[in-house]
C-alpha cells in the first residue's frame, strides 16, 4: 500500500459518492463545501442521476466525463453501503477515500462487520482510507474543504498543520488558531483510523514545506512504536506540539504500583516527550505554543535564559512568577546592560530582570534591544498595553530588531480591535503576539522546552554496549527470589533469611539481630501491607511471635535486616500494551499511587538517559539532601534503571519487574521490596491446574 497521501490531501479531482440535493443531507453539505475546489469535482448519486446537472450514476461514469483524474472519493453513504462504494471508487481509479459516516466499530457487532468489510476493501485495492466517523479535512491553500462544517471553508491558509484524533477537535483547534492570528496548512480529523492514522499524516506534513509547526491531538494510540517513530522524524525538522486526552485514566493493568501509575495517558505523554514533542496540558496552551513555535525557535540550549520587559509591573510579575514555577531561568542582567538601561529609564524602575519600564516612552525600543542583547538572555518576553499616544508596540519591537534572529514573544493588552491590529503587524514581522501574561507564559514554556529537547538531540544518546544481564528465572518468584535476582544485577538488597517455620524465624532474628522486618513470603501476595503481611522494627522474640501470629501459620516468612532511614522511591519496568517496554520512577512506598509524581521513559535506554529521570519529579528536591537527608547519585540510579530495562529485554516471558520501595540512604540505593510478574503462568503450574 502506498505511503503517499498526496492523492488524499492534494488531489487533482474529487468525487462525492452519495451527493444529494436535500440540503440537510451529508452529501449535500459535502458537495457545497467542495464547490470552491479549483480542481475537478464530480457528483455521484446512483438513485437520482442527472448527467445534465453533473450528477452521475457511478464513479466510472463520472470519471469518463472528466479530463482530470479523480484521486479522492468522498463517501457520504450509510455504513452498510461504504464497502461497496469504496470498491467502486477504487475500480474507477480513485487512490484515496474519505469516509465520514458513523455506525462502524462504535456501533457493536453489526458495525464491526461493516468496519471489517471496509478494511478488507482498502487492503485488497490499496486505496488509502481516512475515517470512518470523521468530519473530514481541509487544505485552505488548495481551496480544498472536504468537511461538512460550513465555516471550515473560511479558514485562512497558513503554516500550522492540525492532526487530530477527532474531527470536532480538528475544527475547534483550527478555529482557535485562526482566532489567535494564525493560518492552517492542513487540518485532518483521523476518526476511527481504520487505515490512515495520525502517524501517516505526521509523516505527510513532515515533508510539507508550507508547514512550520504541527498540532497533534491524541485519544488512543493503535501502534505506539510507529507513532513514536513518526513524531521523532517530524520533530527533527519542525516543532510538534502534542495534547493527549485521558488524564483520568486509571489503567487496566494495576497488579502493581508500576501498572497503576503507568496509565496510558502518562505513558503516551512520556513517549511523545521522549520522541521530541512539546507536550501541553490543554488546547489553550497548545494554541499559544503553536503561535510562538510556528514563527520563532530558540537554538539548542539545555537551560535558556529569559529576559522580561514589562510596561506594567503587575502583569510582568505574573509572567515572571509563572516562568519561575515552570523552572525557567530568569538571570540577572549584566552590569553593562543595567548601565545602558539606567540611561534609558527613570531611576525608580527595576532594571535587573524583569525590567519594569514604567509607562513606555520613546526609549522603549532601545530598552527592548538592550535587554535582548544581554549575553545571558536567550529569549525576550514583553508585556505592554496598547497606548498609541505613548508607544507603538509593533514598531518598537521591529525597531529593536526582534524576530526570528532575536527571539521574543510579545503580550499585548487592550481593546480587541487594538490588540488585533498590533498582533497582525507583529505576526507579519515574525514576532509571536499573545493576549495576556498567561498566554505569553505558555509560549515561553513551549519555546524553552523545545530548545532543551533540541539540545538533548544535539548531544545525542550515549552509545553504550547493552549490559550483559541474566534473564529472569521461570516460575513464580517470591520476594526472596526476586531480590536474589536483583543482587545478580548488582542492585543492593538487605541481609535476609527465608524461613519455612517459626523456629527458622527465631534463628534468623538471632542471626541478624534486631531490629528486623518480618514479612509474609508468598509469590501470590503482591501488596503485602494490605493483608497485614509486613511488620517492622521487630527486636525481641515476643515481638517476633506476635508478628508471626498476625501473618498466620500457613505462610512462609521473610526475616530481613531493617534498612537505614531515607527517601523511598518506586522503580519499575513493564511491557506496556501499546508502546512496549517502559521504565517508571517516582515516589515510593504507599505514597506512589496517591501522589502519582512519576517519570516514564521508553526502553531500552542508556544509563545517561535513565540518570535524568529523577529530575522530572516534582519532589526531586527530596533527593538532593533535603534538610540534611541523603543525596541521590544519579549515575547509580541510572545503572539500576538501565539494568532493570536490560533484564526485561532479556526475559521475553517477564511482564514486569518492580522495586518498591527503592530506598535512598546515606549508603546509596537499596531495594527493600521487589515483585516480578510473568506474562503467563509457568507451564508446570498449568500442569497442576
Amino acid at each position: 500500500m502506498s505511503t503517499d497521501l498526496t492523492p488524499m490531501f492534494a488531489p487533482e479531482g474529487v468525487v462525492v459518492i452519495g451527493a444529494s440535493r436535500q440540503s440537510g443531507k451529508l452529501g449535500a453539505a459535502m458537495a457545497r463545501s467542495l464547490a470552491a475546489f479549483p480542481g475537478t469535482r464530480a457528483l455521484v448519486n446512483a438513485r437520482r442521476p442527472d448527467p445534465g446537472a453533473g450528477v452521475y450514476a457511478s464513479v466510472a461514469e463520472a470519471a469518463a466525463h472528466t479530463d482530470e483524474r479523480l484521486d479522492l472519493a468522498v463517501l457520504c453513504v450509510p455504513a452498510a453501503g461504504c464497502a461497496d462504494a469504496l470498491a467502486e471508487a477504487a475500480a474507477a481509479g480513485c487512490r484515496a477515500a474519505l469516509v465520514c459516516a458513523g455506525g462502524f466499530g462504535e456501533a457493536g457487532p453489526k458495525g464491526e462487520a461493516h468496519a471489517d468489510a471496509l478494511r478488507r476493501v482498502a487492503q485488497e485495492t490499496e486505496i488509502r482510507l481516512l475515517g470512518p466517523n470523521t468530519s473530514g479535512f481541509f487544505a485552505p491553500h488548495l481551496g480544498l474543504t472536504a468537511s461538512f462544517v460550513p465555516a471550515a471553508g473560511q479558514l485562512p491558509a497558513g503554516d500550522i498543520a492540525v492532526v487530530a484524533a477527532s474531527g470536532g477537535v480538528n475544527h475547534a483547534l483550527s478555529f482557535d488558531l485562526t482566532a489567535a492570528g494564525n493560518g492552517i496548512s492542513l487540518g485532518v480529523g483521523i476518526g476511527a483510523g481504520l487505515d490512515v492514522t495520525a502517524a501517516d499524516v505526521l509523516e505527510h506534513v513532515g515533508k510539507d514545506r508550507r508547514t512550520t509547526a504541527v498540532a497533534l491531538h491524541l485519544e488512543t494510540v493503535p501502534d505506539g512504536p510507529r507513532l513514536v517513530d513518526a513524531v521523532r522524524l517530524v520533530a527533527s525538522v519542525k516543532p510538534v506540539v502534542a495534547l493527549v486526552v485521558g488524564r483520568s485514566d486509571v489503567g487496566d493493568f494495576a497488579r502493581s504500583h508500576t501498572g497503576a501509575l503507568a496509565t496510558s495517558w502518562r505513558t503516551t505523554r512520556a513517549a511523545l516527550r521522549q520522541a521530541g514533542a512539546v507536550v501541553v496540558d490543554d488546547e489553550r496552551e497548545m494554541v499559544d505554543a503553536l503561535t510562538a513555535l510556528s514563527r520563532i525557535q530558540l537554538g539548542p540550549h539545555p537551560d535558556p535564559g529569559l529576559g522580561i520587559v514589562t510596561a506594567q509591573a503587575g502583569p510582568g510579575l505574573l509572567l515572571a512568577d509563572r516562568a519561575g514555577t515552570d523552572g525557567i531561568r530568569i538571570p540577572e542582567l549584566a552590569g553593562t546592560t543595567q548601565a545602558t538601561l539606567s540611561e534609558l529609564l527613570p531611576p525608580l524602575t527595576y532594571q535587573r530582570n524583569p525590567v519594569d519600564t514604567g509607562r513606555p516612552a520613546g526609549t522603549f525600543a532601545r530598552v527592548l534591544a538592550a535587554t535582548s542583547a544581554d549575553p545571558a538572555v536567550d529569549l525576550l518576553a514583553v508585556y505592554a498595553l496598547t497606548e498609541p499616544d505613548s508607544v507603538d508596540l509593533a514598531s518598537a519591537a521591529q525597531d529593536a530588531g526582534l524576530g526570528p534572529d532575536s527571539p521574543a514573544v510579545v503580550a499585548v493588552g487592550g481593546l480587541p480591535e487594538d490588540v488585533a491590529e498590533q498582533r497582525a503587524r507583529l505576526h507579519k514581522a515574525g514576532i509571536p503576539a499573545l493576549t495576556g501574561p498567561a498566554s505569553a507564559a505558555n509560549a515561553v514554556r513551549a519555546l524553552v522546552t523545545h530548545a532543551r529537547q533540541r539540545a538533548a538531540r544535539a548531544d545525542g544518546p550515549v552509545q553504550e554496549t547493552a549490559p550483559s544481564v541474566p534473564s529472569v528465572p521461570s516460575g513464580l518468584l517470591d520476594e526472596d527470589a526476586a531480590k536474589t535476582f536483583l543482587a545478580g544485577l548488582d542492585i543492593r538488597t538487605p541481609d535476609r533469611v527465608a524461613c519455612e517455620t517459626r523456629a527458622d524465624a527465631h534463628y534468623a532474628l538471632r542471626l541478624l539481630g534486631g531490629p528486623v522486618a518480618v514479612k509474609v513470603l508468598d509469590a501470590a501476595v503482591l501488596h503485602k501491607t494490605e493483608v497485614g503481611g509486613v511488620h517492622l522494627g521487630v527486636r525481641t522474640p515476643d515481638e517476633l511471635d506476635a508478628a508471626l501470629d498476625a501473618i498466620g501459620a500457613d505462610h512462609r516468612y521473610l526475616v530481613e535486616a531493617m534498612a537505614r532511614p531515607g527517601v523511598d522511591l518506586v522503580l519499575g519496568v513493564r511491557r506496556d500494551p501499546v508502546f512496549g517496554p517502559v521504565v517508571l520512577a517516582g515516589l515510593g512506598g504507599t505514597a506512589a499511587e496517591a501522589l502519582a509524581d512519576v517519570a516514564i521513559r521508553l526502553a531500552p535506554l542508556s544509563v545517561a538517559e535513565a540518570s535524568g529521570m529523577p529530575d522530572d519529579l516534582a519532589a526531586r528536591a527530596l533527593l538532593d539532601g533535603w534538610r540534611g537527608g541523603p543525596v541521590l547519585d544519579r549515575a547509580e540510579f541510572g545503572r539500576v534503571a538501565a539494568g532493570l530495562a536490560a533484564a526485561l529485554a532479556a526475559s521475553p516471558d517477564t511482564a514486569e519487574i518492580e522495586i518498591n520501595p527503592l530506598r535512598l540512604t546515606a549508603d546509596g540505593l537499596i531495594a527493600l521490596d521487589a515483585v516480578i510478574v510473568h506474562t503467563a503462568p509457568p507451564a508446570e503450574e498449568n500442569d497442576h491446574a
